[in-house]
């Protein structure tokens, strides 16, 4: 369902992820995690179409986010880290609008099903500007499963979430991968990913530092440390060698990436 080949993303001199190879398929959980600056949100607006990249193909449901940018769109959703909402609009007419902009019929029952679950039935009528950080986030997330894109990209998703939202956010992420959508969430928060990703992605400075199962996790880093925790593990596979750096070729003209 995603599909990332040799992806390699610059800002201006800075390699920000290079080389990077991974697919996630339709029902999968992939948890993106590494240090500050190794290259998580780059991969996913990338994947979004958001921002532009130097060299790879990126894909979404075959889709080609360069040859097709409207249809990876229509069927990606992209939550950051810190949503940017209308401010004048309501709760209810953000609905509107991302159903409009996506052509989904008949959505205002899925709507009170989503203001249940994101528990923003009370306010359906608030302005955004009128709602706390965690309900901004409950709100982006629901727009985001109005349409029942194909891909769900999610940017420190738990971030501002009480309690309540984040048992209700991971049982909805479980329900939608078991319908077939494919999951990528970056998060720092080691015992969530432990929690509901089926796969692991760790970056090191914008390079693939590990791939796979939590199983193949625990089994290459844990070693016979069966107490060990995520964070443990964590910690063990960025601390280890990283990836061989392939050769990129930077002009200072224009930044030329060469994987």
């Amino acid at each position: 369902m995603i599909n990332v080949q040799s992806f390699c993303k610059a800002y201006d001199l800075h390699v920000a992820v290079e080389n990077l190879t991974f697919t996630v398929a339709a029902g999968e959980i992939l948890g993106l995690i590494g240090p500050n600056g190794s290259g998580k949100t780059t991969t996913m607006r990338a994947l979004a179409g958001i921002i532009p990249f130097n060299a790879g193909r990126l894909s979404v449901a075959e889709f080609d986010v360069n040859a097709d940018p409207v249809e990876v769109k229509g069927r990606t959703a992209y939550v950051p880290d810190d949503p940017q909402l209308f401010n004048d609009l309501t709760v209810a007419e953000h609905f509107a609008f991302v159903a409009s902009a996506y052509g989904v019929d008949s959505w205002q029952d899925e709507m009170h099903t989503l203001l249940e679950l994101f528990e923003l039935t009370a306010k359906i009528d608030a302005q955004a500007s009128a709602l706390s950080r965690g309900m901004r986030q409950k709100l982006a997330l629901a727009c985001a499963w109005l349409y029942r894109p194909s891909a769900l990209l999610l940017d420190e998703p738990m971030t501002g979430l009480d309690p309540s939202g984040i048992r209700n956010l991971k049982q909805s992420l479980r329900e939608r991968a078991s319908q077939g959508t494919a999951v990528v969430i970056s998060s720092h928060l080691l015992a969530m990913v432990e929690d509901i990703c089926s796969h692991v992605l760790i970056l090191k400075q914008g390079r693939q530092n590990f791939l796979g199962t939590i199983d193949q996790l625990r089994n290459q880093f844990a070693g016979t440390d069966h107490e060990a925790s995520l964070e443990d593990i964590f910690f063990r596979a960025v601390e280890s060698s990283p990836v061989p750096s392939v050769n990129l070729s930077l002009s200072m003209d224009s930044v030329n990436v060469t994987c």
